[in-house]
Formats: structure tokens, sequence, C-alpha cells
């Protein structure tokens, strides 16, 4: 029982070493998850705001559409067989773009 109470004591110059750990996780945190959901995030919202009449688009659910018209809010899509309202953060992409 000594030992492992005099083990738990000697701990005390890691504390630092322990701290630089956790830095070092949360930077990889960042770099690996938050980072790249807000570069998707302001993507998304950037080909959101230049819908134009006429663009060949695809929503998130996998919708082939022609852009009819756009509000504040929303989309009017041409399908094949008549016309569907979506919210203009369900368009995924452009049909024919690379990015």
């Amino acid at each position: 029982m000594s030992l492992f109470v005099f083990a738990q004591e000697s701990g005390g110059g890691s504390q630092a070493f322990s701290l630089v750990l956790l830095a070092g996780m949360i930077g990889v945190f960042y770099f690996l998850i938050i980072r790249p959901q807000r570069k998707r995030s302001k993507a998304q919202r950037a080909l959101a705001d230049s819908l134009e009449t006429g663009q060949e688009v695809r929503t998130i659910g996998g919708i082939h559409g022609t852009v009819i018209s756009a509000d504040d809010d929303s989309v009017l899509l041409r399908v094949e067989e008549g016309r569907i309202r979506v919210s203009r953060r369900a368009i995924g992409s452009r049909v024919g773009d690379d990015g």
C-alpha cells in the first residue's frame, strides 16, 4: 500500500506533460474535425447564395432539377414530372461542377 501512495505523490512532475498532451489533443481535434467542417459549411453557404435561374442542381437527398426561381429561404426546382420547392440549405451541388 505504501508503494501505491508513493507512486501517486511522485507524479507531480508530469503535470506539465499532461497539459502539453491535452493541448496537443485539442489541436489535433481542431484541425481534423472542426476546421474541415467549417470549410464545408462555408462552401455550402456560398453555393446556396450563388444559385441562379437555369442552373442544374442536385439536392442532398439526390433529387436532380433545374432552378426555376429562388427566394430568401427556398428554391423552386423543375424536375422531370413537375416542380418541387426545397430549402436553399438542401442544395448539395451544381450538376457538372468539379468542386
